[in-house]
C-alpha cells in the first residue's frame, strides 16, 4: 500500500537569526559605533533601537514516515528600506503563519515542489503572504519534495525546471563585516573567489570624494599580491551602500567616471560595484543603473554594476535582467520570497545576459543557507553569496562544503546512471 506524500503535522521553533537587524536610514544619517552598538534614535519604522538582534522562526513539516523537514524564515538585515518588507517580528510572523499557513499546508502533496508552493504561498486577502514566510516554507516544501524522492535539493529544482544535472562548482563570495582588514586576510588565506564586500556603508568609510573608499580596494589589490597563493586572482567586490551617489552626486556620468577611475586603480582585476547609487524607487534605479551599466561598457572597462536595492522581488528582477540595468543582479533570497522564484530569477538573468548572484544576508540561518546552495548549484549561477553571519570562516564552511558534498552526490549519480544494465537483454 503506497502512502500519500502529505504534510500530517507542522510544528513551529523560535530561533536566531547569525547577525544583526540595522537602521540603515540611521547610519546613513550618521549613527555613530560604540563598540558593537549604534548610538541615537532608530528612523526606520519597525526598529526600537539602530542595530537590533535578528530573529528567524523554523517551521517543521511532519511526514508520513514522522521524518520532519525544517525552513527557516527571516528578513534581511537593512529591512524596511531600498523597497524591503519591514523588519521582522516574530510574533506577527508566528500569528500569520498558525492562522493562515498551517491550515494550507495540512494535507498538502509534497511531491510536486512548484505546485505545492503555488497552493500553500498563494495570496492572503488580495496580498502576497509575508516574504520571510514564503522563504521558509518554501524551503522546508522542497526538503519534502527531496525526501519524498529521496533525492538532494538540487535535483528536484532540476526536475521541476528541466536542466541537467550540474557540473560546475558556482564561485563563492565572501563579507568582511566591520572587522575588514583582518577578515580580507581570511579571505585571502583561503583563496575565496569573490571578496571582499567592504561594508562601506557610512560617510566616515567611504570617506571625502570617495577618498578613503579608493585606499581600501587599493589596500585589498596590494594585500592579495603579498600573503595570497601564487596565481590566486580572485574578483573584488565591494558594496558601497549608495555612498557613491551620495558623495559624489546622483548623476550617471558622475558616477560611472569614479567607478572607472577606481578601476584604474586596480588593473588586471574584475571590479564589481553593488549599489553605487540609491535612486529612491525601481522604476529610477532601473533608468540610471541602465545608463551607468552603457557608460562603463563604452569605456571598456572591467568594473561591473551590481544592483541591490530597488531590485528586490522576481518582478523586479525581470525589469532590470530585461533592461541590461546591471551587468550582475543580486537575487537576494529573503526578499523575493519563495526559493522557487529565486531559482526562476536565475533563470532569467541568464536567458537576458545577465549576470546572476545568489545572495542573501548575514541575518540567514545555517538551514538557509544550506537550500540557497543547491538553488545556485541547480540553476548554475554566476556566484553565490557566504552566509551566514559576518565572521567569514563559519559562512565559507557552511557553504563551501554543502556545494562539495552536493557536487560529490551529484557526480555519483552520473556514475550510477551511466553504468550499463548487466542484466538487460539476458534470457
Amino acid at each position: 500500500m503506497t502512502i500519500s506524500p502529505t504534510i500530517t503535522h507542522v510544528i513551529l521553533a523560535p530561533g536566531n537569526g547569525s547577525f544583526f537587524y540595522d537602521d540603515q536610514a540611521a547610519i546613513r544619517a550618521g549613527a555613530t559605533q560604540d563598540g558593537f552598538c549604534y548610538l541615537g534614535a532608530p528612523r526606520t519604522p519597525g526598529f526600537t533601537s539602530v542595530r537590533m538582534p535578528s530573529r528567524s522562526l523554523s517551521i517543521g513539516l511532519v511526514l508520513p514516515d514522522d521524518v520532519i523537514v525544517w525552513g527557516d524564515m527571516m528578513n534581511v538585515q537593512y529591512s524596511g528600506t531600498g523597497g524591503r518588507e519591514p523588519v521582522f517580528r516574530l510574533d506577527a510572523i508566528e500569528a500569520l503563519t498558525r492562522s493562515v499557513v498551517i491550515p494550507r499546508l495540512l494535507g498538502v502533496d509534497v511531491s510536486n515542489f512548484l505546485s505545492a508552493c503555488e497552493r500553500v504561498l498563494a495570496c492572503h486577502e488580495d496580498r502576497r503572504l509575508p516574504l520571510a514566510i514564503e522563504y521558509g516554507v518554501s524551503q522546508a516544501l522542497l526538503r519534502a519534495a527531496a525526501h519524498n524522492a529521496r533525492t538532494t535539493l538540487a535535483e528536484v529544482i532540476c526536475s521541476e525546471f528541466s536542466l541537467p544535472l550540474p557540473e560546475r562548482r558556482v564561485p563563492i563570495y565572501a563579507q568582511s563585516g566591520d572587522a575588514r582588514e583582518l577578515n580580507v586576510d581570511k579571505m585571502i588565506l583561503k583563496s575565496v573567489d569573490v571578496l571582499p564586500h567592504g561594508l562601506i556603508n557610512s560617510r566616515a568609510k567611504f570617506g571625502a570624494s570617495g577618498g578613503t573608499f579608493r585606499e581600501f580596494v587599493k589596500w585589498v589589490a596590494r594585500r592579495i599580491a603579498q600573503i595570497g597563493e601564487s596565481g590566486y586572482h580572485p574578483v573584488l567586490h565591494f558594496d558601497v551602500y549608495g555612498w557613491i551617489g551620495l558623495e559624489i552626486g546622483m548623476d550617471a556620468q558622475k558616477i560611472a567616471d569614479f567607478i572607472a577611475r577606481l578601476a584604474d586603480d586596480v588593473p588586471g582585476y574584475r571590479l564589481h560595484i553593488e549599489c553605487p547609487a540609491d535612486f529612491g524607487s525601481t522604476e529610477v534605479q532601473l533608468q540610471e543603473y541602465a545608463k551607468i551599466v552603457a557608460l562603463l561598457d563604452r569605456r571598456g572597462t572591467e568594473a561591473r554594476i551590481v544592483v541591490d536595492e530597488q531590485c528586490n522581488t522576481l518582478d523586479d528582477i525581470r525589469l532590470f535582467a530585461e533592461a541590461k540595468a546591471a551587468h550582475l543582479i543580486q537575487i537576494k533570497m529573503p526578499d523575493v520570497g519563495s526559493i522557487a522564484d529565486s531559482a526562476r530569477a536565475v533563470l532569467l538573468c541568464k536567458e537576458n545576459g545577465v549576470g546572476a548572484y545568489v545572495g542573501g544576508s548575514c541575518t540567514e540561518t545555517d538551514l538557509s543557507a544550506r537550500a540557497a546552495v543547491n538553488i545556485a548549484v541547480a540553476t548554475q549561477a554566476d556566484m553565490i553569496l557566504a552566509r551566514p553571519g559576518m565572521g567569514v570562516d563559519e559562512g565559507i564552511s557552511i557553504v563551501g562544503n554543502e556545494q562539495s558534498r552536493l557536487l560529490s552526490i551529484l557526480n555519483h549519480r552520473r556514475a550510477q546512471n551511466s553504468r550499463p544494465n548487466v542484466g538487460a537483454g539476458s534470457a
